[in-house]
């Protein structure tokens, strides 16, 4: 009888090893994926312009993609990296008696394009996430947005998809494993939130300058 020692033990080699197929797609996708982080960048800006004057960031998603979203508006609300003031992000499938009178009332599909309706100002963005972009909640919400005239940013899997066709922008994942999908979606957050405060730090001694020149007093 072989002992479990024995066969922890054994070398099953590089390309056997636990883990490195997963390891081997996540650097194969994440090399695709680096040639888009101008995208990034451009939303950390917009939205940096956007939230500084009183805009919101709504953000949604399913799932693991719901956690990915709500992990965004913490960076936000809260701090990335270092200390700044706290802008407005809202994580609309966090509210639960919401989503679920929606979903009970209305059905799944408008759970989140209700909200959109309900909160949506000029100012705002609307940003979603989704592994395989199909997600009919999501779209619908994106149509909703559009219709409302605020931007819909969206992170997906692979294009082709609905949701990238029904957003103004998207980041597609090149990769068909879900898990891989959502490591990149963490990565495209710290990005953008990177982009954000670099954003922010160089608009605030501009609006201070400002501030200072209106009202004769140091902001």
């Amino acid at each position: 009888m072989t002992s479990l020692s024995s066969l922890s033990s054994r070398d099953p080699g590089p390309g056997h090893r636990p883990g490195a197929a997963h390891c081997a797609e996540l650097g194969r996708a994440l090399r695709h994926f680096s040639a888009r982080t101008d995208l990034l960048h451009s939303w950390g800006t917009t939205l940096a312009e956007r939230l500084t004057a009183g805009g919101r960031l709504l953000v949604a998603g399913n799932g693991g993609s719901a956690a990915q979203a709500q992990h965004l508006t913490a960076e936000l609300v809260g701090r990335y990296r270092d200390d700044r003031p706290a802008y407005s992000a809202l994580a609309l499938h966090a509210d639960t008696s919401s989503t679920t009178a929606i979903a009970n009332d209305y059905g799944v599909q408008a759970v989140f394009a209700r909200q959109v309706r309900a909160h949506g100002r000029p100012g705002d963005v609307l940003m979603l996430l989704s592994t395989s972009g199909a997600s009919a909640n999501l779209v619908s919400a994106a149509e909703e947005a559009r219709a409302l005239d605020l931007p819909v940013w969206s992170l997906t899997g692979p294009a082709p998809n609905p949701l990238a066709s029904a957003s103004d922008e998207a980041l597609c994942v090149e990769t068909p494993v879900s898990a891989t999908v959502q490591e990149l979606h963490l990565v495209a957050v710290h990005l953008l939130c990177e982009s954000f405060d670099t954003a922010v730090a160089a608009h605030r001694p501009a609006v201070a300058a400002e501030l200072t020149e209106t009202t004769g007093e140091p902001a």
